[in-house]
């Protein structure tokens, strides 16, 4: 499967009360993969979301991806993304196997980047890229860093941090394949107005 397109990324403070509504929503816009980031120790609330999620992602054929935890991710038989404090990919992959999808979250440094690939990554994340209500203090990417990976690091990028419909035409056009999104398109009250945001940020990828 082509890694290209929206990535859209969980909040469970930010979807509190509309949590599958919103992510259906988003789906139903078309997403090319859906992470689910919950930073709580609430381990059986976390399966049940986890199970719910899958479930409406093999509904619209859309890859899941768990955010920072590989056995969560092995039980499931879905992909994991990894930060840089969560330890080298390898046993991720040994766990996961060759299929599995799994990314590497490389804020602005390309040797991550390159190390990542080296260790089985299937695709490399960087950011923030703009001021970011989810990681304010994370150190700031930007379009020649992106170039500089479209060139030696032949793996799909994902570029996060701030990405919105008014900023995210650049980084797609130099190069970006994945646009991780979380306020910018689940930051608003109707799920239809998630739907026609989604929409928007593929279309871009279309031209």
């Amino acid at each position: 499967m082509k890694l290209r397109g929206l990535y859209a990324i969980t909040d469970s403070q930010l979807l509190a009360g509309r949590f599958f509504s919103h992510v259906e929503a988003a789906l139903e816009g078309g997403v090319c993969l859906l992470q689910y980031r919950d930073k709580s120790d609430d381990a059986a609330r976390r399966l049940r979301e986890a199970e719910g999620l899958m479930r409406l992602c093999e509904r619209y054929g859309t890859q899941l991806i768990i955010n920072d935890d590989a056995e969560l991710a092995a039980r499931l038989g879905v992909g994991v993304h990894l930060g840089q404090t969560d330890g080298p990919l390898t046993p991720a992959r040994a766990l996961l196997g060759r299929q599995a999808t799994i990314g590497s979250t490389c804020h602005a440094n390309l040797d991550l980047a390159v190390q990542a690939a080296r260790e089985g990554a299937s695709y490399v994340a960087f950011g923030r890229f703009f001021n970011s209500v989810t990681k304010p203090g994370a150190p700031a990417a930007n379009i020649e860093l992106l170039e500089q990976a479209r060139a030696q690091v032949k793996l799909p990028i994902a570029v996060i941090g701030g990405i919105s419909l008014d900023n995210a035409a650049p980084l797609v056009a130099h190069g970006a394949d994945l646009l991780a999104v979380i306020h910018g398109l689940f930051g608003v009250d109707s799920a239809q107005e998630v739907t026609r945001r989604a929409r928007a940020f593929n279309a871009l990828f279309a031209s």
